[in-house]
């Protein structure tokens, strides 16, 4: 008790002893760039307890920055960064799941490592599986309910999608591998959605086990005594001994092969955008994808997506998106590589790049089987003019000069590199 009692003492004295320097330049975004939330126009002040300065620095908008922000908006972001990552022999995996992000209803994700012959343990989800290679190379093997199988290399930019219930394996074939995974559940650590080979037979009787493979006991006497998830291994060669007309392919394949899709038109000129839904990947039928790279100073049209929410993870660079939810209520937020976000469903917003040199790149998931959007320029441009003038109160030039085409990116104040775009 008598240390709760000198406290108040203690921070009195810690602040007399070292007073903080007023700050004198009042130029305009002086408080914000310097992680304070001050205005150029006079409004707030400096925090004076405790904070992150790193932190508020790279997220001004939290600080008020934009005066449009109105309302109380949930949060929208988790940094990947903010997660526990779980160390494993031969990898480690981190996620995003509805008790880090709860507005997340639709969508869960993990980033995850495997070194080389690494293996992702034999298992299968009650929810649908969609990953995204970035880095190294990886073999992953499936089985579905009719015995026809995949087994395939998957190269950095290649997509795969399980459905759920199907079985599957993960194993890395490059000194280091690594990629995203999404699942159509935001709840994923739910018990019941993922089901692991070791862990069932160890939780089986022995009698039953044995008569399922018609084996003795001695070939399972060294089956790991937990679920090892992630376990070091070498790489074999040996094939699958089964007939070619019962392997999957063509729209029956597990696997987007990036190279033998091109991107899609980007009349906007800002980037490149890359659709990898039902149309482009007809398996993935519940999760559909874009792959966009925004050129520095460049914009994502204000746009909304009318059947799901808006799941993102940011790869590279650094950008800021306002969101729009009615009635008067609109919040922003920064984003950098590593973080996650959820757009609500329906809500408007946008997508800025805020780097002046370096390339934005990102991936947007919705729980649909296809990726779809309604521009704002587009709707205006196809709408009555005499309307659109009423409404906004806006000139006829304005209305004419309104484009028909989705823009979707718009150029910025830089060129695209192409060296720095999602692989390949």
């Amino acid at each position: 008790m008598k240390l709760l009692h000198l406290l108040p003492a203690l921070f009195c004295a810690a602040e007399a002893a070292v007073p903080r320097q007023k700050r004198q330049d009042s130029s305009p975004g002086y408080g914000f760039e310097h992680g304070e939330p001050q205005s150029s126009s006079g409004k707030g002040a400096p925090i004076l307890g405790g904070t992150n300065p790193e932190v508020d620095i790279a997220n001004q908008a939290n600080l008020g920055e934009e005066s449009t922000d109105n309302g109380v908006v949930p949060n929208l972001k988790w940094r990947f960064s903010d997660s526990r990552t779980r160390l494993l022999p031969g990898g480690w995996v981190r996620e995003q799941v509805i008790t880090d992000l709860p507005v997340s209803t639709d969508i869960a994700a993990a980033q995850q490592h495997l070194q080389k012959g690494a293996i992702r343990e034999l298992h299968w989800h009650r929810v649908a599986e969609w990953g995204f290679l970035y880095a190294g190379r990886i073999l992953i093997s499936a089985v579905d309910a009719d015995g026809r199988y995949q087994v395939s290399e998957l190269n950095p930019g290649d997509v795969w999608y399980f459905p759920k219930g199907i079985a599957h394996v993960i194993q890395g074939l490059d000194d280091e591998n690594e990629y995203l995974l999404a699942f159509d559940d935001g709840d994923f650590d739910k018990v019941g959605t993922t089901f692991m080979v070791d862990d069932w037979i160890l939780h089986t009787p022995l009698n039953i086990v044995l008569q399922n493979f018609g084996v003795n006991e001695t070939v399972f006497e060294n089956l790991p005594e937990t679920d090892p998830y992630i376990l070091n291994a070498t790489i074999s060669d040996a094939a699958v001994s089964a007939p070619e007309n019962e392997a999957l392919t063509g729209n029956n394949s597990y696997v987007y092969v990036a190279r033998d899709n091109a991107a899609e038109a980007v009349p906007g000129g800002g980037g490149t955008f890359r659709v990898v839904d039902s149309t482009t990947f007809p398996i993935s039928t519940t999760i559909a994808a874009a792959f966009v790279t925004l050129e520095p100073g460049g914009l994502r049209e204000l746009h909304w997506h009318p059947n799901a929410q808006e799941w993102l993870y940011f790869h590279a660079g650094t950008a800021r998106a306002s969101v729009f939810m009615g009635g008067g209520i609109a919040r922003t937020f920064d984003f950098s590589a590593g973080d996650t976000a959820v757009f609500p469903d329906n809500s408007g917003h946008y997508i800025v790049n805020t780097s002046p040199t370096e390339t934005l790149e990102w991936v947007e998931i919705y729980k649909s089987d296809k990726v779809q959007d309604i521009s704002l320029s587009q709707w205006l441009a196809l709408t009555p003019s005499g309307v659109v003038q009423s409404v906004m109160n806006v000139s006829a030039e304005f209305v004419a000069g309104l484009k028909k085409e989705k823009q979707l990116l718009l150029k910025g104040t830089g060129d695209l590199n192409a060296s720095e775009a999602f692989p390949p």
